[in-house]
């Protein structure tokens, strides 16, 4: 499988397409993102698609926000959290839940090739996972690539209410710790929104990309 020289994402378009074609490989993957570049597939029958959008989504660790319902259900849960436990399994739970919501009109985006692919990534050390647990049993996470110090949170499920954000608040708990301020989410939804998301113009998202990974 060859590896991709990737173009600057300066060239996206206004959409924020970078590149067409590739494979998802941990070196393609690692390229992509120490560019702030990332795969994002819009069908298994077309060729992989590598984005880079303007501007780019963003939650900083002091901005995030915790409203005061999702405090209330937080004292009282008895979820518990692991971490990079069950990666894989993280990724199907996040496959099977963008299907079954149709977020695109493909069905999911977390292709057979993108589970692989991040597995990979995992197995060297670029990339985590925070599951949720209610007993015995997974019913939310959240997984990402890691490098040295940027964190890029790729998707989240949840088979219980709130079991996703319970991963996030868990994650940016971590993030915190380990003096991480920020994490790369790549494009703004309502939900990351009402949790402190914010935007960042791409230059200086690249620009801080930059600082994070030497």
């Amino acid at each position: 499988m060859a590896s991709i020289c990737f173009p600057s994402p300066s060239t996206a378009n206004e959409d924020g397409l970078v590149f067409v074609g590739g494979d998802v490989t941990k070196d393609n993957i690692l390229a992509a993102y120490s560019s702030g570049i990332f795969p994002w597939p819009v069908s298994v029958n077309l060729p992989m698609t590598w984005f880079s959008p303007d501007p780019r989504g963003v939650i900083f660790v002091d901005g995030f926000r915790v409203n005061n319902s999702l405090k209330k259900f937080l004292k009282r849960t008895t979820f518990s959290f692991s971490m990079n436990k069950n990666f894989k399994e993280v990724m199907k739970g996040c496959a099977e839940h963008h299907e079954f919501y149709k977020s695109n009109p493909y069905g999911t985006w977390i292709t057979p090739e993108m589970i692989e692919g991040y597995n990979s990534l995992f197995n060297a050390g670029n990339a985590y996972s925070i599951e949720v647990w209610d007993g015995g049993d997974l019913v939310g996470g959240v997984y990402g690539v890691c490098i040295k110090k940027f964190f890029s949170a790729e998707s989240m499920f949840f088979k219980k209410p709130n079991a996703s954000k319970f991963a996030l608040v868990e994650l940016m708990k971590f993030l915190d710790k380990k003096s991480i301020e920020m994490l790369d989410i790549q494009m703004l939804t309502p939900t990351t929104e009402s949790l402190g998301a914010v935007e960042m113009p791409r230059v200086k998202f690249l620009s801080k990309l930059k600082t994070l990974i030497i």
